[in-house]
């Protein structure tokens, strides 16, 4: 069935209808009647393919046209094997989770996310636990803020049944958004190198100036002693 597809997507020999194609190899290429490509085709033992049937005139390869259909094939196949597959990773979390528990888990979150997947973080809200659902959507709501740089938000907190779910998807990379903290902490190690640089220019001055002060004293006495 796939191979059918496959050979409908293309014309070969007899069913190429345009007047004239381009015939393409690895020596180049070169416009050519069809008639006269058919008859090359039939020379070499091949087929005439049409690769590209919009280009103007349609695109053709002298090739077996079973080598062909083999070449794509495989070609398809190669491409669906590096295509990156996205799973969705769950982080579970109680109404009370203590500190450590909370960075552990966010370690793994943000791992999750650095690696493409999607991640799926609920508080699971046990017998009368349930009563501290305003605590739960705090803590997801400080778990998204604390991802922000990692993950963007794909739907808010919400209550289902005895779990509240918060989604998360992963920021493509070098789009990156910067936590506030980060930005802060950049702005006051930027600030820290401008007036370090400061001190030396200033350090630099006073010690020029200092030095042009001693060659004048010096050249005083020398002019002095002449005098003498």
């Amino acid at each position: 069935m796939k191979n059918d597809r496959l050979k409908s997507q293309y014309r070969v020999n007899e069913q190429i209808r345009a007047r004239e194609v381009r015939v393409v190899g690895d020596n180049g290429s070169e416009v050519l009647p069809t008639r006269k490509a058919l008859d090359m085709a039939r020379q070499e033992g091949v087929d005439l393919v049409e690769i590209s049937p919009n280009a103007q005139p349609p695109v053709c390869r002298l090739i077996d046209y079973s080598k062909f259909l083999y070449q794509q094939k495989k070609r398809q196949k190669e491409m669906k094997q590096k295509q990156v597959k996205v799973e969705v990773k769950e982080i579970r979390f109680g109404p009370q989770t203590d500190e450590h528990d909370y960075q552990f888990k966010l370690k793994h979150a943000r791992e999750f996310l650095l690696e493409g997947n999607k991640v799926r973080a609920y508080v699971f809200f046990r017998g009368r636990s349930i009563l501290f659902k305003e605590q739960g959507e705090v803590l997801l709501l400080r778990f998204a803020n604390d991802l922000e740089e990692y993950g963007k938000v794909e739907s808010m907190p919400a209550l289902e049944g005895k779990k509240m779910f918060l989604y998360l998807a992963p920021k493509k990379a070098g789009v990156q958004k910067k936590s506030q903290q980060k930005r802060d902490r950049e702005a006051e190690q930027d600030a820290a190198r401008q007036a370090a640089k400061a001190e030396q220019e200033a350090a630099a001055e006073a010690n020029g100036l200092l030095a042009n002060a001693k060659g004048g004293e010096a050249l005083k006495k020398l002019a002095g002693a002449v005098e003498e």
